[in-house]
Order: structure tokens, then C-alpha cells, then sequence
């Protein structure tokens, strides 16, 4: 069953402007590690990058119903790459415990993401789906 649903667009020349008034003092503020290690492998698409990310978080807090509060903090979302190469979600802090506190008893909660981007827009839609744990056979 599907249990959350958000969407965001992010100006990739707003998050451009903010690199280039704040620098690593945004990028350290907003964007895990992992995500800036990336960014930074990518020079001519950083912006873009970062804002596709930018775009994750903001789906993620509409998907969870609380926006930035109740904990919920930027820096517990962040942006990786599953085995096939699909983003996905690692989630810590408020925004994990958050899940867990919408996850149904008996359910586990499995996070999709998707990207996008056309200068100067960069999209993510988040969409979380609760799926019933199986019951094994004593």
C-alpha cells in the first residue's frame, strides 16, 4: 500500500547562486558527504546535481507529511545509488524515524525515487510504499 507521495522542483540556478554566495558552508549545511563527493565528480553538471538532490529532500518531507520539522532535517536524507545504479534514499536521524513511526505494524516501508532534469528545473518524486512482511511457516 502506498503510504506517502511527494514531489518537488528545484531551480538548478537558484542552487547555483546559493554555491556561489554560501560555497561549501550550504553544501555542508544541506547535502551529506556522499552527495558532495559525487557533485564534485561531475564540474560541469554540479549544480544540477546537487539540485536533483535538493529536490529528493523536499519530496521525501512532503512524502512523510511534515516538511522540515518533527525532526526531520535535511542532512538525514540523503541520495545514493542502489546496486542496479536506481536512486534511493539512506535515511538517519528524524527522517528514519520518522518512517518507521508510518510504516503499518507488520509492514515494511520501501522508499522510490526518481530524478530528473532539464536546465533549469531538476525534479524528484518520491513515492513510499508499505509492503506486508511475510509470515514463515513454523
Amino acid at each position: 500500500m502506498i503510504i506517502g507521495l511527494g514531489s518537488d522542483l528545484c531551480n538548478i540556478e537558484r542552487i547555483q547562486a546559493s554555491l556561489d554566495r554560501f560555497g561549501a558552508r550550504f553544501e555542508s549545511r544541506v547535502f551529506t558527504p556522499a552527495e558532495i563527493a559525487k557533485a564534485a565528480r561531475r564540474p560541469l553538471t554540479r549544480a544540477g546535481t546537487l539540485a536533483k538532490r535538493f529536490a529528493a529532500k523536499e519530496a521525501y518531507a512532503k512524502a512523510v507529511g511534515t516538511g522540515f520539522r518533527a525532526g526531520v532535517f535535511m542532512k538525514d536524507i540523503g541520495v545514493i545509488n542502489a546496486p542496479s545504479g536506481a536512486p534511493t534514499l539512506a535515511l538517519s536521524g528524524g527522517a528514519a524515524a520518522r518512517l518507521a513511526a508510518l510504516t503499518p505494524p507488520g509492514h515494511v516501508a520501501h522508499v522510490h525515487l526518481t530524478l530528473t532534469d532539464d536546465h533549469p528545473w531538476a525534479q524528484a518524486l518520491v513515492v513510499i510504499e508499505a509492503r506486508p512482511i511475510p509470515v514463515t511457516a513454523a
